[in-house]
């Protein structure tokens, strides 16, 4: 598998995964709780390594900093919620998120200083989407600490950034694959 193929695969390996995470953050009463936590361990899971992925197939860069920021942020939510105490999931949810959306931050930084395209503005709005979906669930996590309910900002948070991840590897799809 050659890097632009790598890039591509982690791409579409990250969007699985934030969609898997966006599932689970959404209020269901056929979805038990149990089933959900396990959809956003597994998501958070593919997001980590679709990140890692699309960081290995870069030369040191913005863009690759920012993959690799991010990938350590879902391994930082991953790490709370697999702990077993909620204070810790929560403090840990909070930083990885925040984590995620300084990655994407610094991709959609990248994406902005490339030569204008088409393409580019699949980088550019998908990145730009997955860093505030990540600030939202962040806030979330503050909200409930509050006594308000951040739920709703977390379900919010979390289809934007699978949207955010979706067009994002549509474009790395057409950029590196020529379509």
């Amino acid at each position: 598998m050659n890097n632009k193929e790598k890039a591509v695969f982690g791409a579409w390996i990250q969007a699985i995964g934030t969609i898997l995470s966006a599932i689970a953050s959404t209020p269901s009463t056929t979805l038990r709780e149990a089933t959900r936590n396990d959809l956003d361990i597994l998501g958070n899971v593919l997001q980590a390594t679709g990140n890692a992925l699309e960081a290995d197939a870069e030369k040191y860069n913005l863009n690759k900093l920012g993959n690799m920021i991010q990938s350590i942020g879902n391994s930082t939510v991953l790490i709370g919620l697999l702990s077993g105490h909620e204070t810790t999931e929560k403090e840990l949810s909070t930083k990885g998120n925040l984590l995620q959306a300084l990655g994407g931050g610094l991709v959609f930084v990248y994406a902005i200083e490339q030569e204008p395209s088409y393409n580019g503005l699949y980088a550019i709005y998908g990145n730009l989407l997955q860093a505030i979906g990540n600030s939202l669930q962040a806030l979330s996590t503050n909200a409930n600490r509050k006594g308000k309910n951040g739920q709703t900002l977390d379900f919010i948070g979390s289809w934007i950034q699978a949207i955010g991840a979706v067009i994002s590897a549509i474009g790395q799809t057409k950029s590196n694959l020529s379509l």
